[in-house]
Formats: C-alpha cells, structure tokens, sequence
C-alpha cells in the first residue's frame, strides 16, 4: 500500500475547513464529511471530505503498512453502538454499528499544519482541495427544542437501587445512565463545528448518513493502538467545573475517596480487560488519578497501556474490551445485566465507541460520552456517573445535569454556528 502525505498552502482552521466541506457536499448531493477533532493520531484533527458511512460490522483494516508516526493517509470512519453490549436486546434509533471508507484525508499536525494524504493514489490535487477549504459555502444552523429530562426521581431510584446491589455484594461500581430527548431541525454538520470551536474537546467525532448523525465532544479515549502498542485512558470521578480558573474543585477532587475509589476501580478493571489479549507483564498504569478538565466539568482520568500478543487483530482486542468499561462497571458482566434492569430505556450509541481504524495510523476510538444522536427530526443524549457504595442519589442527578449543561447550552444557541475563533 502506497502513502502519501503533502503539505497545503492554507491557514484555514479545521473547523472552518468541516463547514466549507460540509457545504460543498450539499451543494452537490454528496455525502457530508466525517471528522474527528481534539487530540487523535498525534493531530489537532483528521477529515474525510466526504463519506458515505452506511450501516454495517466492524470492519478489517487490510493489511498494515509503515508510514511516518502521525500520518493516518485512510481508513474506515465508523461507530460501535452500547446496542451490541446491551443484554436485554434493546436498541437505539440509530444503527447499531456504521462504517466508511476513505482512501484519502485531511489531517492538522499538532503544529496546525494540514496536510493531504492518501492511500494508493486516491484523493483530489492539492489546488482542488485548496480552492475548496478557501471557499465560503452558505451559513448552516439549526433549531432545536430544550431537552426532556426523565423524572429525577427515577435516577435518583435507579442510583438506590445500584447502592443496594453494591451493598449486597453483587458487584463493585456501576454506571447508571439517563436519556435526555428533544427534537432537532437543520444542519447536524452546524452543530458539530460550533461544539468544536466553543467547547474544545479532546476526542470529538462527526459521522453522518441517510440513518442520522452521531455528534460527539468526547473528552475520554477508549483504545488507541499502533503497532501492537494499545493504550486506554478511562474517566472516572467528577466535579463540576466554574469558568477556565481553577475553582478549587480540582483540588478537591483529587482528594475525594469516593471518585479515587472509581477510579481506581476501573483502572484495575481495564487492566484486567487489556491483559486478556496483551503480552504477560506488559499491562502498566503510567499514569494514575490526574485531574483534567472538560466542558463544564472536572475529571479524574488514568491511563493504561500494554503490548499485544502476536497476530492479535483489532476485532479480538474490542472483543476483550468492549464496551467501555468506564461506563459500564465492575465485574463488566453483572454491571452490564444490572445496566440493563435499571435503566428505563437502551443508550444506543452512547457509552459505545467512535473513531477510525486505519491500515497506516492503527486504531483510535473514543468512548461516547458528551455525545448527540440525531435520528430524523429526533436529538438524544445520554448521561451518566459511576455508582460506588458511597455514592449520593441526589449529588448522581446533580452530576448528569453538570455533564449535560455546556451541550444543552450548544444545543439552545444557534447562533454559535456563526461565531469562528
């Protein structure tokens, strides 16, 4: 497989660049283009011009070729829906899984340097590509109704009656989950690109489709693989955070014994998840308990890494790690049961996993958290928190709307889609 990787004379941003894409595919009946954003592949972000992601399994990357580390050149654009991992058999408005191919894209290096790459030859001249990024494209918003929230009473009773499992002995921690619904008119691409200039987040994802459009401003990383090196950074414990200073409550934070106690308990769980398919001795936690923010919110996040066995694909690794298991619990089997008696409705593709996987970068995905599901004129989005023996009924409600309010705020201003930074 031939890569190749050539440097544009541009300096549009990439969200800007998504928007003018965007608008260049409906002007000509083109699929839209898929984007993640934040911190992938060693980059500021990665576009597919323009992506037809149909519904469909996980797909075999092909055969691997070297490349320089930071290139990605292609690869399969896709989601992994909580549907598959969802013992009770329910099922969201959007397909359970959904991949596209592309054999070229646009990719900012960590410098803000945006280059085309492609695999085999595939892909645009680079004047092309350019005289599209300089275009303007006609302004693109949306309209939306504020968000139904459930009852708080039946979080606040799904939160008990986790604590009584707890309490029981039947499992350890378990993340509980409330679905927030509303109905959405207009431009999804609009709504992605605004979230990316005015909420930053590290692992942010667009994919779109005659199913519907998956809209993500993730802060956490499910899996990244390079090579036979796989690394995972699970978020578990939360504090709300008040404006950019520090506010006290990172401190704090780091200081809880309950979020350290779910951090630490899922920290043990995926090292125990990436042992089943890493080389013996090689599963480490370089890095424990950091604090670090997101929209709105404080985080605790660690990190686990490891080294493949030989000829272990990247379907045996999801099949070992998959779903999450920052957002499920553990053990990940009896939180997955217990998910499913507690939670009024299935996640979809929330708490799943959106990303690329590519036969020259490897695989990044990220978990699907933060994340909007627009499915005809219907939006939805999920939130949640881990659940210990410690855990408050009411301070677990209070922590989904912490997590929702930036989006609902994104959500309820239409004009964000005009402002560029």
């Amino acid at each position: 497989m031939r890569v190749t990787s050539r440097p544009l004379r541009t300096n549009v941003p990439p969200s800007r660049a998504f928007s003018a894409l965007a608008a260049h595919a409906e002007a000509r009946g083109l699929p839209p283009p898929a984007m993640l954003s934040g911190e992938w592949f060693s980059s500021r972000a990665v576009i597919a011009p323009s992506l037809h992601v149909s519904p469909g399994a996980f797909p075999d990357p092909g055969a691997q070729a070297d490349a320089e580390p930071g290139v990605v050149g292609g690869g399969w654009f896709g989601y992994l829906a909580y549907d598959l991992a969802d013992p009770s058999g329910r099922s969201g408005a959007l397909p359970a899984s959904a991949w596209g191919w592309a054999d070229h894209v646009l990719r900012w290096s960590a410098s803000g340097t945006c280059y085309l790459e492609s695999l085999d030859g595939g892909g645009p001249s680079l004047s092309t590509m350019e005289s599209l990024l300089a275009a303007d494209g006609p302004a693109r918003s949306w309209t939306a109704t504020p968000l139904r929230r459930p009852l708080p009473s039946e979080h606040r009773d799904a939160v008990k009656a986790c604590v009584h499992a707890i309490e029981d002995g039947e499992l350890f921690q378990a993340n509980i989950c409330a679905r927030f619904t509303g109905t959405f008119a207009g431009s999804p691409p609009a709504l992605f690109a605004a979230g990316v200039r005015s909420l930053a987040p590290r692992r942010a994802a667009f994919l779109s489709g005659p199913w519907g459009s998956v809209v993500s401003f993730s802060p956490e990383l499910f899996l990244a693989r390079r090579g036979r090196s796989v690394r995972s950074t699970p978020i578990k414990g939360t504090l709300p955070r008040r404006g950019p200073e520090d506010d006290g409550n990172a401190a704090l934070l780091r200081q809880s014994a309950k979020d350290v106690a779910e951090n630490v308990m899922i920290t043990d769980l995926v090292r125990n998840d990436l042992g089943r398919v890493c080389e013996v001795g090689s599963v480490t936690v370089p890095s424990l308990l950091e604090v670090r923010p997101a929209p709105g919110v404080w985080h605790l996040d660690s990190t686990v890494t490891g080294v493949l066995r030989p000829s272990v694909p990247d379907a045996d690794l999801l099949s070992a790690t998959f779903p999450p298991g920052s957002v499920t619990g553990a053990p990940k089997i009896r939180a997955l049961d217990l998910i499913a008696s507690l939670e009024s409705c299935g996640r979809g593709v929330y708490t799943g996993a959106i990303g690329l996987v590519s036969p020259v970068a490897g695989l990044e995905l990220n978990v699907a958290i933060r994340t909007f599901e627009i499915a005809g004129d219907s939006i939805a989005l999920g939130v949640g928190g881990g659940i210990t023996a410690d855990s408050d009924p009411e301070a677990e409600w209070q922590e989904c709307l912490h997590k929702a309010a930036p989006l609902e705020h994104l959500l309820a201003n239409p004009l964000l889609a005009g402002v560029e930074q």
